[in-house]
């Protein structure tokens, strides 16, 4: 224990100084963004003791509201208010990216990697521009989940035969679900990363972990927090038609849109009234054709380690492909997986993709809007993405082709020398 803590004592100061600086930058005030509208009457409700309020308050993602309660009792020991509360409670997300990236960089560590490679690494997970942004609109939530979704796919490949490994890896799927409904996205990759005896377990404490967050919600809510979870798994039409999706050029302009809040927004385009009703559930049929895929190719064996996160990347490309209501932190999800992925890919390079699909993110989701129409950045934003899906697909199906009966798997060659095992299953040689 205390040389770990001695080899990591570098990297988690740098991780704690990241984030600090993410959160003096990001968490300035809460005035009109999505927290100030959607999160802080709940937990206003919490601070003054009115518990069963709070329930009745909380947003479709009222789980992560859970989740993150007692950061939001904290502030009041010494008084503060609600700015001291809605910075409190991002205090978890920021912890959960600082803990994902020491963890990544103790690994690359292990197999020799660069201090190049290593600070890219990191600083990805830490500081990365996406998630001062989810920041900034009061969405920290959604590194939270990004951070539990790569971490539980990461405990099934370390060790794809452990029970321990798999009830471990199945509760914080369980938190990542209960946190935000989009983490269903992860259960195939995360599923097929383990053994098949192991898989009923992580798939029965995931179930049971988000079942017991969510219970009080569907119980005490009065119904409220059931229909906001109706309403964002298929919307109707409404005023959130963003221009980063599939389905933007076949919308049509006509008048002057206006967004929830009445601002309007020159340019964009009137959604069409089916859009809406498709996108959400087009999203979770494809998680189940994907799910069904890797089924087919992982049904006698634990899925290799590179594959399942690959496979957990494109199903969360895909996301923001068909969603709608894309934004930007909608892609930290797919940021964090991408990189997992590009480190047990590449293993002798920095992480080279996932740092140009983030500059590429930043340019899309905040350059372009103040220089290019709607319409320019949603071209932009159909180029590079579908290009990086046809890409990671065809990685996909390659590394599945391989697993069926092209060159042997990295597990399954034969140990000429003393081996064990890395977070990511690949064989580390030792002397």
């Amino acid at each position: 224990m205390r040389r770990a803590l001695r080899e990591n004592a570098v990297c988690a100061s740098a991780a704690a100084a990241s984030s600090a600086a993410m959160a003096w930058l990001g968490l300035y005030g809460l005035a009109w963004n999505d927290y100030d509208n959607e999160v802080r009457p709940a937990y206003q409700a919490l601070v003054h003791g009115h518990l069963a309020r709070f329930l009745a308050l909380a947003p479709a993602y009222g789980g992560s509201l859970i989740e993150r309660a007692p950061f939001a009792l904290v502030p009041g020991l010494w008084g503060a208010g609600q700015l001291a509360v809605y910075r409190a409670v991002a205090l978890p997300c920021l912890l959960a990216a600082a803990a994902l990236g020491v963890w990544l960089v103790a690994w690359m560590r292990s197999r020799g990697r660069s201090t190049l490679a290593r600070a890219v690494a990191l600083g990805l997970c830490v500081a990365n521009p996406v998630t001062l942004r989810a920041l900034e609109l009061g969405h920290p939530e959604e590194l939270l989940g990004a951070c539990m979704c790569v971490g539980a796919a990461l405990l099934a490949i370390r060790a794809p035969d452990s029970r321990r490994r798999a009830l471990l890896a199945g509760a914080l799927l369980g938190l990542a679900i209960a946190n935000k409904g989009w983490a269903l996205l992860a259960v195939g990759p995360v599923l097929f990363a383990l053994s098949p005896t192991q898989r009923k377990q992580c798939l029965a404490s995931a179930l049971l972990v988000s079942a017991l967050l969510l219970a009080p919600l569907a119980l005490v809510g009065s119904g409220g927090f059931l229909a906001s979870t109706r309403a964002v798994a298929a919307p109707a039409a409404s005023t959130i038609f963003q221009p980063w999706q599939l389905w933007w050029f076949f919308a049509h302009h006509g008048a002057l849109v206006h967004g929830l809040f009445g601002a309007p927004k020159p340019g964009y385009r009137i959604a069409p009234a089916w859009a809406g009703a498709v996108s959400h559930p087009l999203i979770l049929a494809s998680a189940l054709a994907l799910a069904a895929w890797l089924w087919r190719r992982a049904r006698r064996a634990a899925l290799p380690g590179p594959q399942a996160l690959l496979a957990l990347a494109f199903i969360l490309l895909a996301r923001c492909v068909l969603d709608t209501w894309d934004t930007e932190y909608y892609t930290l999800p797919l940021l964090f997986a991408l990189l997992a992925w590009e480190l047990s890919w590449r293993e002798r390079h920095p992480p080279a993709l996932t740092l140009a699909v983030t500059v590429v993110v930043w340019l899309d989701f905040q350059w372009l809007p103040a220089h290019v129409s709607p319409d320019a950045q949603a071209a932009f934003f159909l180029v590079w993405s579908l290009a990086l899906a046809a890409w990671l697909g065809q990685r996909l199906r390659a590394a599945g082709r391989t697993a069926r009966g092209g060159t042997p798997e990295p597990d399954s060659r034969v140990r000429a020398q003393g081996t064990t095992v890395s977070v990511f299953g690949r064989l580390v040689r030792i002397s």
